[in-house]
């Protein structure tokens, strides 16, 4: 590809994008394609650094901008070192997370509104988006239950901040997500994360199939 393609994946807590990107990767890889897998918040050196303040339980008790804002401050460091490069050496770059994330958090999990994230969005990035955004859908209970193991198996029970918060703002960001993929209809796709791990990992790889098959001189993908 003379230009890559870049995918986020999205979804609320425990959905296991972090799994399907690891998945997706590896697939993709095999298929001959340069794929760069990364996160958000973090990505860069300076993103990761504020990630520890976003996450953490104990890393500050921000307000919904302040959050907003520092959010930003690490997707515009994310996109001008790491993501636009990549795709314009032809990468596929697989994100965990992305705009969309604030957009469903900020925007209607703190109930801020969208229109104060897409003016951020244009001022940090310029209003660059992905190609591509697969949410994964999964009801709250379930999907918090899930991370809460994942946390405690993988020792990282300190990066429970936006668990922590009430099942209402949890149901709040679904919505958010849900109409997020209604608003742009043209790059979101809707996946169920309540199946296994390899029919979700199925699904998410004919939607990819469906954007980039015959855009290169690949084979395409599944």
């Amino acid at each position: 590809m003379n230009r890559g393609f870049f995918i986020t994946l999205e979804g609320g807590e425990g959905s296991g994008k972090s799994t399907q990107i690891k998945r997706l990767s590896e697939f993709l890889q095999a298929e001959g394609y340069e794929v760069v897998a990364t996160r958000e918040p973090g990505g860069t050196f300076e993103a990761e650094k504020i990630r520890t303040l976003l996450v953490n339980k104990d890393g500050g008790n921000w307000t919904p901008m302040a959050e907003m804002l520092l959010f930003f401050a690490a997707r515009a460091m994310h996109t001008e070192t790491l993501i636009k490069p990549a795709v314009e050496a032809g990468k596929i770059v697989l994100c965990d997370r992305y705009t969309d994330s604030t957009r469903a958090y900020q925007g209607y999990g703190h109930e801020r509104g969208l229109n104060v994230v897409n003016s951020l969005a244009e001022i940090a990035l310029g209003g660059y988006e992905p190609d591509l955004t697969l949410i994964l859908d999964i009801s709250p209970g379930t999907g918090l239950a899930r991370s809460g193991k994942a946390l405690a198996d993988e020792g990282k029970e300190e990066e429970c901040r936006f668990e922590n918060m009430e099942l209402a703002f949890h149901e709040r960001l679904r919505q958010g997500y849900l109409d997020i993929a209604r608003t742009y209809p043209e790059r979101c796709r809707v996946v169920s994360a309540e199946q296994s791990i390899e029919n979700v990992t199925d699904r998410l790889l004919a939607c990819i199939a469906h954007e980039i098959e015959g855009k290169d001189r690949h084979e395409p993908v599944r």
